[in-house]
């Protein structure tokens, strides 16, 4: 019987990512046969794993926060292992805190174990990568990058699965920050390897071609793009993933829109928007089941808190609390996910107002302690100046500098940077960047041929020293990349004329 189980635990290992539904079918079969709390553990992670391949992350968190899971008798791998399928299943639903709960639960049980420390240790680097790649803190990803590949040297080269994996993860890095020839060459070892494995992992296949053919796109050989991304649709239409699904039809609606094919565009972007809005339903559903099941947890605790202390006053409290605290973070968390949704599903109404024109904040309260006292005579003038200054596109000289436009009011350096930081709530440097980017933010917007100039080009006009400084301060103040900008804005000007059409 026990090997009979093994067996089947081994067939549907083998399922989670190319057969994903034949997997679940084994996994429920295990589910059921199961008696003691470590099968039941096996067959939940399996469950669990299988349903993320599919995209079914509500199912999925059933599964994964069983609370048998994590029961003293169960192995310590198991638990290792669910507690980094759980960090990542909450990293996907923006619910971080809790995936990095998760994350440091799992660090701390694999400090206990010997066997197969370094493929946790890994595993669980490469979660943490994520998390940072998801939240653009790019250069502290690849930083960490660097650094662990020394450190894993000997694993990787012993698992290529593996090698292949952190290879796919620095790709995405480097293209993030645009360093396409980087990017590249580290795309390359990715496909090197994909080419020679035996492992049918198809969902690996979807998020490699998908990141190929994303790449290829940002580096504007919209062909190659589609060839790549329809192959990645291949993949992820085998797994019926609609993550995977939503992100390869914007992907291919974005090439069609660049390479001028409207009718195509029109017709995955709308594909794109039906799968933005059902995605929606099922981060919201998942994150409402994920509360739902913390919550019934926590009460089966308090509960026999209760009866241990009888302190009927005390639990009620904290469980009326704790429902407070549970409404207020599904507020939040939905908040959040529409606002992180904003950038995609807005292709046709991107807002006129990304970027709000630098204005003096008037009677700013002064902190007596703290500010220099300027005459008020000497105030006004140099207001005067930095308003006239602003409208004489000076701040796009590359040499502007604190103690040259003091130079120029006829003013110290003190006054200068106390009245901007005063009057218009930032330092000289964010003062002049912010004017240099609504510079070129309205050349964008305004003269047609500047969507189509390269990024260098653009830097260089808006008085900035390099590509990736320029690149740095937009994003910091826009919010998104100028190519993303770029992008849509490019949406949005054909979305009008298709409608002025009709």
């Amino acid at each position: 019987m026990y090997a009979q189980q093994s067996d089947l635990v081994l067939k549907a290992e083998e399922l989670v990512y190319s057969n994903p539904v034949e997997a679940i079918k084994i996994a429920d079969h295990i589910l059921n046969i199961s008696q003691k709390p470590n099968e039941n553990a096996t067959a939940n992670l399996l469950l669990a794993k299988s349903y993320m391949a599919k995209g079914d992350y509500d199912n999925a968190i059933v599964y994964a926060f069983d609370e048998v899971n994590q029961l003293e008798e169960v192995d310590v791998n198991t638990r290792i292992e669910n507690n980094i399928i759980k960090a990542r299943l909450l990293r996907k639903l923006y619910l971080d805190p809790q995936s990095i709960g998760c994350l440091n639960k799992a660090r701390a049980l694999n400090s206990e174990i010997l066997l197969e420390k370094d493929r946790f240790e890994y595993h669980i680097f490469l979660e943490h990568i994520n998390m940072l790649l998801d939240r653009l803190k790019i250069n502290e990803a690849i930083t960490e990058l660097k650094e662990k590949e020394i450190q894993f040297k000997s694993f990787l080269d012993n698992n290529e699965n593996e090698k292949r994996t952190y290879y796919l993860l620095t790709t995405k890095a480097y293209n993030s920050l645009n360093q396409y020839d980087s990017a590249f060459v580290y795309m390359d070892k990715t496909f090197e390897l994909l080419n020679t494995s035996q492992n049918n992992n198809l969902y690996e296949k979807a998020l490699t071609y998908k990141e190929s053919g994303l790449l290829y796109l940002q580096n504007k050989e919209f062909k190659k793009s589609k060839e790549t991304l329809f192959i990645a649709l291949q993949f992820a239409e085998i797994l019926d993933n609609q993550f995977l699904l939503e992100q390869i039809h914007r992907d291919l609606a974005i090439n069609y829109l660049a390479s001028n094919q409207n009718n195509q565009h029109n017709v995955y972007y709308k594909k794109f928007l039906n799968l933005n809005n059902s995605i929606e339903e099922i981060e919201q559903q998942s994150v409402n089941t994920y509360f739902n099941i913390i919550s019934r947890q926590e009460e089966s605790q308090l509960e026999s808190y209760k009866s241990k202390y009888n302190q009927y006053l005390f639990i009620s409290f904290a469980v009326a609390i704790f429902i407070i605290i549970i409404g207020i973070l599904i507020l939040i968390k939905s908040e959040n996910i529409k606002k992180r949704k904003r950038e995609i599903i807005n292709y046709l109404e991107v807002s006129r107002n990304i970027f709000t024109k630098v204005k003096p904040t008037q009677n700013v309260q002064k902190q007596a302690n703290k500010r220099l006292v300027i005459p008020e005579e000497t105030e006004q003038n140099i207001i005067l100046k930095l308003q006239r200054f602003e409208k004489s596109l000076k701040y796009l000289s590359k040499d502007m500098s604190l103690a040259l436009l003091a130079g120029q009011f006829e003013t110290n350096t003190k006054y200068l940077s106390e009245i901007i930081n005063k009057n218009y709530n930032d330092n000289f440097n964010t003062f002049i960047n912010k004017l240099r980017v609504n510079y070129i933010i309205e050349k964008l917007k305004n003269d047609t041929n500047y969507i189509n100039y390269k990024i260098s080009f653009l830097a260089d006009e808006s008085g900035f020293s390099s590509h990736s400084n320029f690149t740095t301060v937009f994003k910091g103040i826009v919010g998104m990349s100028p190519a993303t900008f770029i992008n849509l804005l490019k949406i949005e000007r054909e979305e009008i004329l298709n409608n002025k059409e009709t």
